[in-house]
This record gives structure tokens, C-alpha cells and sequence, in this order.
């Protein structure tokens, strides 16, 4: 007996009504990720705050006190551990999501379920420590004495779309590249590490000029960074135009990621 397991066709690139009768997965496989991740762990929770304060030290002993790379008025390690939060959560999350595909290949090839659903819970775990990384770094704000800027109420869930919609976008394309080329998993670090340099993570946009600054400006976490820290620090100074242009870039990167994974669904379960 042959068993074809095939997607639903829907009008449009996301169908939302079948995404919310199968809500129970998001839970289940986020949970199931999370449980794994820390179960017969050292330091558990412990390492999700070890990391990005560890690398925060690291960078300020070499980027800020050796290199003397400026910080637009803010002290050094509240600057670079800002962006590493918003770095790491993307970073954690693009890699997490490529690989789920294969990662839940023995499911893809037994039952049908929107797929979208595996790499977008991978990302949802990646949340979990995003979120206590985001307190800490609360508590950070307040300890060097700044108080964040009211139109953080009105902005962050933009800058929140905008991270949201880059690395789905990405976790869609590369998840399904995954599954056809194998080799894609020893990229993605590659293009990770090379990321970190081409975001404004260790050193702001200020210090860029000419047609360098509007190449860095295409990279939509550029304006989530650098919008953020100046909304944690409590200033009104942020790009307006740097914050659309983001937008519209992230939108790209969204739709391109759902367009591709959309067309390459019907594969999955044949070459998983």
C-alpha cells in the first residue's frame, strides 16, 4: 500500500485557520525541546546567562578597553551585552531551526502537520532564553543608573516583528535547503560567525561612513540593535528611517523564506 503524505492546499502563503487547529504542537514540540536541552544538565538555566555575560567580559576587556571601540556614550559592557541579546536569540534560533527538519525527519515521513510548525517552535524555544536573558539585562539598565525612554511601550513590539519576521524568514529558507543540500548545516555557522561582525554588535552604526553604513543598514537586525539600546538608555536619538528600512527588509526576508518553504513542503517526507 503507498501512503502519500501532502499539504493542504490553501489560498495564500500562510493559512492561519489550519496553524491554529494544530496550536498544541507549538507546545509540544517546544516543550519537548526545552526538556531536552536542559534535562541532566551541570549548570541548566545557569548556562543560558554564563554565555553572554562571559563573551560580554571578553569583549569589553578586547573591544572596549584594548581596541577603545567607542559605544555612543554607553558604557562599553551594557552596549555589548544589549546587542548579544539580541544576537544571540538570532543566532540560537536560525541555528536550532535549520536543523529541525531533519531533526524530526522519523515524524515528517509518518503523519501530515503543517511543517511550518517545526522550525517556528524550534524558535519559540530559543525564546525561553531570550527571556531571561531580557531580565538580566533589565536589571543591568537600572544597575548603571538609566531608566528606558517611554517609547519603548510603542517601539519594542515593532523591533520584536522585525527580529521575528528575519528569523522565521531565515529558519524557513535554511530548514528546507537542509533537507535537499546536507551541507547547508556546516554553513549556517559559518554565516553566523561572519554576522556578528556585519551587525552592529560590538560597535555602533556612528562609527560608519558612507556607502558602508547603508550596506550595514540593509541588515535588518542593525536597526532592532541599535534602536533598542537607545531606547533602554532612555534617549529619543533613533532612526526613524533606520527602523522602516529594517521593516520593509525583514517583510523581504519573510515572505521570500515562506515563499521557498511553501514550494519545497511537498518534498519533505520523500528525502528527509
Amino acid at each position: 500500500m503507498e501512503i502519500i503524505i501532502r499539504p493542504n492546499r490553501s489560498v495564500g502563503l500562510l493559512n492561519l485557520g489550519e496553524l491554529w487547529r494544530y496550536r498544541e504542537l507549538f507546545y509540544v514540540f517546544s516543550w519537548r525541546d526545552i526538556k531536552i536541552r536542559y534535562k541532566q544538565t551541570l549548570l541548566g538555566v545557569l548556562w543560558v546567562l554564563f554565555q553572554p555575560l562571559a563573551t560580554t567580559g571578553i569583549f569589553s576587556i578586547f573591544f572596549g578597553k584594548i581596541a577603545k571601540i567607542p559605544s555612543d556614550n554607553i558604557p562599553y559592557p551594557l552596549f555589548v551585552f544589549a546587542g548579544l541579546t539580541i544576537w544571540n536569540f538570532f543566532s540560537t534560533a536560525l541555528a536550532t531551526s535549520s536543523q529541525s527538519l531533519l531533526s524530526n525527519e522519523g515524524i515528517i515521513k509518518k503523519v501530515y502537520f503543517p511543517r511550518l510548525i517545526i522550525p517556528i517552535s524550534a524558535i519559540i524555544t530559543a525564546g525561553v532564553d531570550f527571556a531571561i536573558t531580557m531580565v538580566v539585562l533589565i536589571l543591568a539598565v537600572f544597575y548603571y543608573g538609566y531608566h528606558p525612554n517611554w517609547q519603548i511601550l510603542f517601539l519594542s513590539p515593532i523591533l520584536l516583528l522585525i527580529l521575528l519576521m528575519t528569523v522565521v524568514g531565515l529558519g524557513l529558507f535554511t530548514s528546507s535547503l537542509n533537507v535537499k543540500y546536507r551541507d547547508v548545516r556546516y554553513v549556517i555557522p559559518f554565516f553566523i560567525q561572519i554576522g556578528l561582525f556585519l551587525t552592529p554588535v560590538i560597535y555602533p552604526l556612528s562609527v560608519i561612513y558612507d556607502y558602508r553604513k547603508l550596506l550595514l543598514g540593509l541588515n535588518p537586525l542593525s536597526g532592532v540593535i541599535e534602536t533598542f539600546r537607545v531606547l533602554i538608555i532612555g534617549s529619543n536619538k533613533f532612526d526613524i528611517n533606520l527602523i522602516v528600512t529594517s521593516l520593509v527588509v525583514s517583510l523581504a526576508i519573510f515572505v521570500f523564506g515562506l515563499i521557498y518553504f511553501n514550494k519545497t513542503e511537498s518534498y519533505f517526507a520523500d528525502i528527509a
